[in-house]
């Protein structure tokens, strides 16, 4: 029925020696210029402007898009150069004298003599709802290796993530628990509208942010893609500026500070609050006030762009997933241990504890992604491919037929009562509990969540003692509370939690 995903719609990967960990390509000539992520890629070009040095690039010809009354900045063309001098700081503006070739070993400039504007990988008949049309590119990796009719449990990107189509496919709720978390997840999921209003956002910030760093990629990535975002998620953003590694506390901080400065004066009329934060990963964070949306804005955090369309595999694998990771995110913000800033797991921490506990069942609701199809989540794969390469996974079909009540049951159970906190790891990577390395980024550490890509611990927020005895506390109160009543509103007020969304 799914055709398999080692044989059909696959890109091609070259021995690892051959690999080069790159997603910047030359344009064919015939090819128009094209931006690099999923909306990127299906998206109209729009104020695009023709690669750099490919003066026989072929110009793109795209749809009028309509975009009123929203209305973001100015779409005047500007001179990349002046863009680049409105914008140096006292920083750059004392390094005038330092050579292009030194410059450029820090940030692709738009003097570079290769260019660094993505080949596209079309999505097949697909568009956005934001938009008219899609792009019609032809698409080297799909038309040399097969069908077309790419078939598999992700559905590809196109009206929504969450096509009203999806809705046949939700699990069938008997019992009154399961029947009140799938009442919830109805309400609060995220919705097309939601989504195209993040995606308008990010499509007008790129243009104005590709006026300083002209060869630069602003992903749209997280919850608002992965398949677990509600109606309220924040929008996450990561910008690519080069292929390079970014040094976070040096150079990252560099270029943010140019960002927070275009925000904070010339798209002052419609970003508000531009924060920089200096953390691990500092972020740039900010409030559109167009779509009502609250962003926070990395630099080349590539992990991020991989492990959502991992997650987004594993959200639409299975119908389960995605209600059980809403309702569980929703009771840890309602008990306050969804906070890392406060020393508490972050939202990503409790997406991995619940796709954990799916693969250690008796009978496992989820595999291992990783291991099962490797080729799919290739950690060196190009950027622009990793979009494509999960569509292809079949359905894990399980023998588990537990409800969602029972499930939900189980997951407070299974960390209120079974996992060994002081000696096991949760990897979802591994599909089961294992031992904590022997580290810094573990030794002493109270929760250890494993990144699936990085192999970093998620969790690492959470070092005070008092608030880990908080955290378990809460869980086992989850589990007796709902073992006993089996009524959702005694660890979460439907009610209140359907308003907040």
């Amino acid at each position: 029925m799914f055709p398999n995903s080692s044989n059909l719609g696959r890109p091609p990967f070259p021995p690892k020696y051959q690999q080069q960990n790159t997603f910047f390509t030359k344009l064919p000539l015939n090819t128009p210029p094209s931006l690099l992520s999923h909306q990127q890629i299906i998206v109209p070009p729009f104020h695009f402007r023709t690669a750099v040095g490919n003066t026989e690039a072929t110009p793109a010809v795209a749809p009028v898009v309509t975009l009123q009354p929203m209305t973001y900045g100015s779409v005047s063309p500007a001179s990349t150069s002046d863009a680049l001098t409105s914008f140096q700081g006292r920083k750059r503006q004392s390094q005038q004298s330092v050579p292009d070739d030194a410059k450029r070993q820090r940030i692709h400039s738009h003097d570079s003599d290769t260019t660094v504007v993505n080949q596209a990988v079309p999505l097949l008949e697909e568009r956005r709802r934001s938009f008219p049309a899609p792009i019609s590119i032809p698409s080297p990796v799909l038309h040399a290796h097969g069908s077309p009719a790419l078939i598999g449990c992700v559905p590809p990107l196109q009206d929504t993530l969450f096509p009203d189509a999806a809705e046949t496919r939700l699990p069938v709720a008997k019992d009154q628990l399961s029947q009140q978390v799938l009442e919830l997840f109805q309400a609060c999921r995220q919705q097309a509208s939601d989504l195209d209003r993040k995606e308008l956002c990010r499509t007008e910030l790129q243009r104005e942010i590709q006026l300083i760093f002209p060869q630069s990629r602003l992903f749209l990535v997280g919850s608002s893609l992965n398949g677990f975002g509600t109606r309220t998620s924040d929008g996450d953003l990561c910008l690519v500026v080069k292929e390079e590694p970014v040094n976070q506390k040096t150079e990252a901080r560099r270029i943010l500070s140019l960002v927070q400065k275009l925000f904070s004066t010339k798209l002052s009329s419609y970003i508000e609050r531009p924060q920089l934060i200096r953390a691990k990963v500092p972020i740039v964070k900010f409030r559109d006030k167009v779509s009502n949306v609250d962003f926070d804005l990395n630099v080349n955090n590539v992990i991020g762009i991989r492990n959502t369309f991992l997650l987004r595999t594993y959200a639409f694998m299975e119908n389960r997933v995605r209600p059980l990771v809403l309702v569980v995110k929703k009771w840890a913000s309602f008990r306050e241990i969804n906070d890392a800033s406060r020393g508490t797991l972050n939202s990503y921490s409790l997406v991995l504890m619940v796709l954990h506990y799916l693969q250690t069942l008796p009978e496992p609701i989820l595999p291992s992604l990783q291991k099962n199809y490797p080729e799919c989540f290739d950690p060196t794969m190009q950027l622009h491919l990793v979009h494509q390469a999960p569509r292809t996974i079949p359905p894990y079909i399980s023998k588990n037929g537990s409800s969602l009540g029972d499930l939900l049951i189980g997951f407070f159970k299974y960390y209120a009562t079974e996992f060994d906190w002081s000696h096991q790891m949760i990897s979802v990577r591994e599909a089961k509990a294992i031992a904590r390395p022997d580290g810094v980024e573990w030794r002493n550490k109270f929760i250890c969540v494993e990144e699936p890509f990085d192999g970093t611990n998620t969790a690492r927020a959470v070092h005070e003692k008092q608030k880990f005895d908080m955290i378990r506390v809460e869980f086992a109160q989850a589990w007796q509370l709902l073992q006993d009543k089996k009524d959702l509103n005694c660890i979460l007020p439907l009610k209140a939690a359907k308003q907040k969304r």
